[in-house]
């Protein structure tokens, strides 16, 4: 026991000077002095090796020749074809059908008869007609015979004649009238829709034969207002019909002056050459050409930036990316018109255009003409 608190004695005091004695601050706060001031090295050591490497570093491009040549912006819309000639054959007065000389797909000509209506009443009329004129043309021969002999009054003469005249006006009105009880082809065409049936009351403005001349086509379509100014009648145009796997080149043969007020549009129309696939009420694909130039520098969209100070470029100058500003025109087909900035000539960085600063080092990998 006593040995013990010998020992413990010890241990208590050295525990209690331990305690007891202040820590250095200052020594502490050069240590990490020292350290920052190592670290501090190491890092600008670092950064130094960094720069080094990243100034030898170079990029891989593609750059494509800069060139002039001819640019066509179009206005893409959608249409239809239309018939040129594409009527409704009307019946001008109401009766009920007693013929039917044609059906669907025949070919008719002008003034020809398609439908005859029940006109039985005005046969009788006319015959009624053909029998006054016939009676007022036999009373004024007497009554002539008898005035060139000096027999009987002028007035007789005068009355016989006036009557003559006014029963033949009226059998040719009668003849005229006969007329609305035929329906008639106003074109030459083929019968495109007839559902029309014997014995089947016509009426106007709702029962009719329509007729098409599939012969001569062309393409109607709506323009937005906002191209009033560029497309006009004569500009190219192409035209694309999916379903008939069909296309050509032409121009535009009407457009209207007038914007429609609903709308906000104005419509187009474009004649077809006789084409065997396209039928009336197919849908068409109309690029108008609105803006061309044949002396211009277009470039592919993908090698134009933006940046708040406008759009620029990057040429390769001697293994040199160089930014370039740029003022941009329209687009269309994956390529811009640049209104100035770039001359025939210029290696125009396009792939990795995105992946360099001015003044980068960069290694021409893939040249496109």
């Amino acid at each position: 026991m006593k040995m013990k608190r010998l020992i413990y004695i010890p241990l208590m005091v050295l525990l209690a000077a331990c305690a007891g004695k202040p820590k250095d601050k200052k020594a502490e706060l050069d240590e990490l002095k020292k350290q920052q001031s190592d670290i501090n090295s190491k890092i600008e050591k670092l950064q130094a090796e960094i720069g080094t490497t990243d100034s030898a570093k170079t990029t891989d491009v593609s750059v494509t020749e800069v060139k002039t040549g001819s640019f066509t912006n179009y206005v893409q819309i959608q249409g239809k074809i239309d018939a040129q000639d594409n009527v409704t054959a009307y019946p001008q007065t109401q009766a009920a059908i007693t013929a039917i000389y044609v059906k669907a797909g025949q070919h008719v000509s002008k003034g020809q008869t398609l439908v005859q209506l029940d006109n039985s009443v005005m046969k009788q009329n006319i015959a009624q007609s053909e029998a006054q004129v016939s009676l007022n043309q036999q009373l004024f021969d007497r009554q002539k015979n008898l005035w060139d002999q000096k027999i009987g009054t002028e007035v007789q003469y005068l009355q016989a004649q006036t009557a003559l005249q006014s029963s033949k006006k009226a059998l040719d009105a009668l003849k005229k009238q006969s007329a609305f009880f035929r329906i008639v082809s106003p074109i030459n065409g083929t019968i495109d829709q007839m559902d029309l049936k014997l014995g089947q009351v016509a009426v106007p403005g709702q029962t009719g034969i329509r007729i098409v001349n599939a012969d001569v086509l062309k393409v109607k379509a709506d323009v937005p207002e906002s191209y009033a100014s560029s497309v006009n009648t004569g500009n190219d145009v192409k035209i694309l019909v999916p379903d008939a796997k069909d296309s050509l080149v032409t121009k535009v043969t009407f457009a209207a002056k007038a914007i429609d007020p609903t709308s906000r549009s104005f419509g187009v129309e474009i004649k077809l050459p006789v084409r065997a696939g396209l039928r009336p009420n197919m849908t068409a694909i109309i690029k108008i050409a609105d803006y061309s130039k044949s002396n211009a520098i277009a470039v592919p969209v993908k090698a134009i930036q933006k940046s708040e100070n406008g759009d620029y470029v990057y040429v390769n100058q001697n293994g040199t990316a160089k930014q370039v500003n740029v003022k941009s025109g329209v687009t269309y087909g994956g390529k811009t018109e640049v209104l100035s900035g770039l001359k025939a000539g210029d290696q125009l960085i396009v792939e990795g255009a995105t992946e360099v600063e001015d003044g980068d080092k960069i290694k021409v990998v893939q040249s496109a003409n």
